[in-house]
């Protein structure tokens, strides 16, 4: 399980600045105005090697106002679900007595808590960081979020409180596959299909399953692991009772995943959550198989299922190369037709190739399209070698990084789908300076 970090504190104190500092990217949306934040964001991050998962929350305050009933249900899930909690405060404010609110809420929760005194863009504010030790933490770290001032000592001190690293308790070979998809597709009654009994409960009533069970099972002397997750809503109602955990905890069977299977519902067609959630599995790098499921209920054709295949090419531009299955997990029907497909795409996913061939079809494509100046720079590939498999990852070495334009980046991944078959998979292209 890759470790939880939460990001809490009172509405504007810098929790989304710290958290895209983090995890290395705008990924939070920033403002001046309290209560910007108001729904959960997820993130990865990696420091000294260590892999973790952030979150950032809307701000916790004790008084109402809008969304503050909201942003604390939000907040205290994330302390919940998290190994250790960011506590951030506002160095130029000082301590606020809401702070002290706050702090006794992370002592309920019984987590470590390290307190960022953000905004110490001076020296004067970082000398008065002290009066932050009166909130009790042991860890009290001046910073400034803005211009990345100590969040090397915050990052330093994050990984020390991180758990361990835990052993995999499911043999190497094993296929790992979790099924994913909004509430009510039909993930555990596919999941119950699969096992052939009712391993978990099936109902029709939305978010039944508010966890992720795994059951591991044989099948044709190859051992697999199902992961069942509740189903990821709309960020702005995780917040709702009976759902409370259910996106972190699905997003964390994604990463322990080697094939997400996402299901869609045939009788409702393809909603915008649908490319949110398969969106989720490719950047984390998995392999994916698309389930057309409830396909029994559709009025069908000798044409309905070309026409189907049309729709989710033309919904989900981005992911051409990932396999769709029709079945109905009710009845059973077109349920053979899931396994050589999952099968398939784990195939995939762990393929190597050799650095010979790679740079042969990279030689071929550069031949046949050259790229063009980009940046006022011209691309030169020297060579290119798999550097991993779960995805497969390339690293093509060039002469300027910043001449690679991205149309040719999917050029050239295609150039290595055409030779490869990496169907079922995501590929991952680094260019890196030759130096």
């Amino acid at each position: 399980m890759v470790p939880v970090v939460a990001i809490v504190g009172r509405p504007n104190v810098g929790k989304s600045t710290i958290f895209n500092r983090i995890v290395g990217e705008r990924k939070a949306i920033t403002a001046e105005r309290p209560g910007a934040t108001r729904d959960r964001l997820y993130g990865k991050a990696i420091w000294l090697g260590r892999n973790f998962n952030v979150i950032d929350t809307g701000g916790i305050e004790i008084n109402d106002a809008p969304f503050l009933s909201q942003i604390r249900a939000q907040a205290e899930i994330a302390i919940e679900e998290s190994d250790l909690v960011v506590f951030v405060v506002d160095g130029q404010a000082g301590l606020h007595p809401d702070d002290r609110m706050v702090m006794q809420l992370l002592f309920q929760a019984r987590k470590p808590v390290i307190v960022a005194v953000n905004k110490a863009d001076n020296v004067e504010i970082r000398d008065q960081h002290y009066e932050f030790f009166e909130l009790g933490a042991s860890d009290v770290i001046p910073v400034s979020a803005a211009h990345g001032i100590g969040i090397g000592d915050l990052l330093d001190r994050v990984i020390d409180y991180l758990p361990e690293k835990t052993e995999d308790p499911y043999p190497e070979d094993a296929i790992r596959f979790s099924i994913i998809g909004r509430p009510n597709v039909g993930k555990s009654q596919l999941t119950n299909a699969i096992l052939g009994y009712q391993r978990v409960i099936v109902s029709e009533e939305v978010g039944t399953t508010t966890d992720s069970i795994d059951t591991t099972f044989m099948k044709d002397d190859r051992q697999y692991v199902v992961i069942d997750t509740a189903g990821l809503r709309k960020r702005g109602k995780i917040f709702e009772s009976v759902e409370k955990y259910s996106a972190l905890r699905a997003m964390q069977a994604i990463d322990r995943s080697d094939v997400c299977v996402a299901v869609i519902d045939a009788s409702e067609g393809i909603l915008e959550q649908d490319k949110h959630i398969v969106g989720y599995a490719i950047e984390s790098g998995k392999a994916m198989v698309l389930v057309v499921n409830k396909y029994d209920l559709v009025d069908k054709n000798d044409q309905t299922m070309v026409e189907w295949t049309k729709t989710i090419r033309s919904e989900f531009r981005f992911i051409s190369y990932i396999p769709v299955v029709f079945l109905s997990a009710k009845t059973g029907s077109r349920l053979n037709s899931l396994f050589p497909a999952i099968e398939k795409a784990y195939g995939n996913y762990e393929r190597r190739v050799s650095t010979s061939a790679l740079n042969e079809i990279i030689s071929e494509a550069m031949l046949l399209n050259p790229p063009k100046e980009h940046n006022r720079k011209l691309l030169r590939v020297y060579y290119a070698t798999q550097v991993k498999t779960k995805c497969p990852t390339f690293v093509f070495f060039v002469n300027h990084t910043d001449s690679v334009h991205f149309s040719y980046q999917r050029y050239l991944e295609n150039r290595i789908r055409e030779r490869f078959d990496f169907e079922g998979t995501p590929i991952n292209i680094i260019f890196r300076n030759r130096e």
